[in-house]
């Protein structure tokens, strides 16, 4: 279906609004103006993000928008935009619809020639890559791994002789688990950079061929927690 931006002022705006994934003082101006002047945030949990505002002192109607909800909410909110209502979407941390809510919102929104203003911001995923000395001029992003064994394995079979540098998010509870399947898929001299607690504190960001990765990691279970992003290359 063809898709085009409306030059309708009557109609509202919905604007693809990034938070800090970590330190508050990585949120940009612009951000907070737009969650200022909207009429109606979409959030992924609405209680996180009314913590975010506070914390900023925004005062703003929110409105709950989640993967079990998405696909049913997403016409109230096209309603409240052709109605002239301008809507932020948040997720909880970093940029929505990467790895988060808000696909279906935007391609309905398109689909009905609602304008859709992106804002640039915070992105675990491309903070990691910055820092983790490979090569970044072409990468794929996989997002999460399988959650089971098998199907992690299978996944990474299938991109066992992809070129591009590869970035996959991970939970800190599967992080031993995905480490020993790419050990036993992809040889344990395979570089991977494991990046951890983006912008926070506690911040960690360690390159190693991945066998010896993962016994650096069992070395310490507090460098198996937090926010993990796993970038690798070929060798």
């Amino acid at each position: 279906m063809k898709q085009h931006q409306s030059a309708d002022n009557s109609q509202g705006q919905l604007y693809i609004v990034p938070t800090p994934i970590g330190n508050l003082a990585d949120i940009t101006q612009r951000a907070l103006e737009v969650l200022q002047a909207v009429d109606l945030i979409a959030a992924e949990d609405t209680r996180h993000t009314g913590l975010l505002l506070q914390h900023f002192g925004i005062n703003a109607r929110l409105f709950a928008l989640h993967d079990h909800n998405e696909q049913q909410k997403a016409e109230t909110l096209l309603a409240k935009l052709q109605e002239g209502q301008n809507i932020a979407l948040v997720s909880d941390a970093g940029t929505p619809l990467i790895n988060d809510p808000g696909y279906h919102l935007v391609r309905t929104c398109r689909e009905a020639g609602i304008r859709v203003v992106p804002l640039p911001g915070p992105c675990a995923a491309i903070t990691a890559l910055s820092a983790a000395g490979l090569p970044s001029d072409r990468f794929c992003y996989e997002g999460f791994l399988p959650a089971k064994s098998k199907g992690r394995r299978d996944a990474l079979k299938a991109i066992e002789a992809e070129p591009r540098t590869l970035i996959f998010y991970e939970s800190t509870h599967r992080l031993l688990d995905s480490l020993e399947d790419i050990v036993a898929v992809l040889g344990e001299s395979r570089y991977v950079v494991l990046a951890r607690e983006l912008t926070k504190t506690w911040e960690t960001i360690h390159g190693a061929p991945v066998g010896e990765l993962l016994a650096w990691v069992k070395e310490d279970e507090n460098r198996r927690k937090g926010e993990m992003v796993l970038i690798g290359r070929r060798p």
